[in-house]
């Protein structure tokens, strides 16, 4: 038996053994809100429905998605903040959630003592593309091209404090570059302008970029993750383009607001475990894809201070400044 198959096993034997008690009304009658502190449409968009369904199908509860964007995520993050401590209104978001204090100026909130972390549910590559009339085909190339003439290479940058603002990081710490990074207000104008020529380079999510990349639009140079993603297996991964060093994976988790009772974060997380499980069997996330992740609320809260740790490294390195 797999890894993944024996976790999956252990959540649905998990959830089976609360099964009486979520029965049994633990929790309240209401509609269940997952908050998306981005815009609809969007990788973390998508995820958030799929899990939303599935909830909806295991507990029982009405789940519905809502999609409160801006301010680098914080304004979603600060209305579920401000939510009841009830379980019934969640924050699904992405590792840019964890990052306000590093990125942001004057955060509204601090992610790690604000927040109840009840679950991670999913990790996935990133994937580097490059405008589709540029003459480079492999990552070794466009490094190169980028240390000959670091002048005429600009790299889009979708959101600060996102995982593709930190791999991009990575990116020029491995590759040994200076690279210009411009921000863009999400990944749609920033790929746009890639595919435009406009600037040459972009790293994000392979749930938002793949569409683009699979049409040509944009040339996939190279994936983030340890092995060729199922859902681009002829991108080749830095790995193996020779630079081992770059491994990113952009993941996706769901918080309560803090003081939600104990044991209501413990049956949320459970059934989230069930839910991505499932989700696991039928291939949903995969086809977006998402690599499902099932952990305790502890090693979510473990992984955070880990992630955030080797994120402000990052940053600092650049000699980044927050705004």
């Amino acid at each position: 038996m797999t890894m993944m198959k024996k976790l999956i096993a252990c959540a649905v034997l998990g959830v089976c053994s609360l099964s009486p008690a979520l029965a049994q009304g633990k929790f309240p009658e209401g509609t269940m809100r997952l908050v998306v502190p981005f815009a609809a449409g969007g990788g973390v968009d998508q995820a958030a429905r799929l899990l939303g369904r599935q909830l909806q199908t295991d507990l029982g509860v009405t789940v519905i998605v809502e999609n409160k964007a801006g301010a680098s995520g914080t304004i979603g993050g600060k209305a579920v903040q401000m939510a009841a401590p009830d379980g019934m209104t969640l924050l699904f978001s992405a590792a840019t959630h964890v990052l306000a204090q590093q990125v942001l100026a004057n955060p509204p909130y601090n992610p790690q003592t604000d927040f109840a972390p009840v679950a991670r549910v999913g990790e996935a590559p990133l994937l580097l593309v490059i405008p589709p009339n540029a003459p480079q085909k492999t990552l070794k190339e466009v490094l190169e091209a980028a240390r000959a003439q670091p002048d005429k290479w600009t790299a889009a940058l979708p959101a600060l404090g996102a995982p593709s603002h930190l791999a991009t990081l990575l990116l020029a710490k491995q590759g040994n570059l200076k690279l210009t990074m411009t921000p863009y207000r999400g990944t749609a104008p920033a790929l746009a302008d890639v595919a435009g020529g406009h600037v040459q380079l972009l790293m994000d999510s392979i749930i938002s970029l793949q569409g683009m990349a699979k049409s040509g639009k944009v040339k996939p140079i190279a994936t983030t993750s340890a092995k060729r993603s199922g859902v681009a297996p002829d991108v080749p991964t830095a790995v193996e383009s020779g630079y081992p060093g770059l491994v990113y994976n952009s993941w996706y988790g769901v918080w309560a607001p803090k003081g939600t009772p104990a044991d209501r974060v413990q049956l949320l997380n459970t059934a989230i475990n069930k839910a991505v499980a499932g989700l696991a069997r039928t291939g949903s996330f995969t086809a977006l894809g998402i690599l499902p992740v099932l952990e305790t609320t502890d090693q979510f809260r473990q992984f955070v201070a880990a992630d955030v740790g080797r994120s402000a490294e990052l940053l600092k390195e650049a000699g980044f400044k927050p705004e």
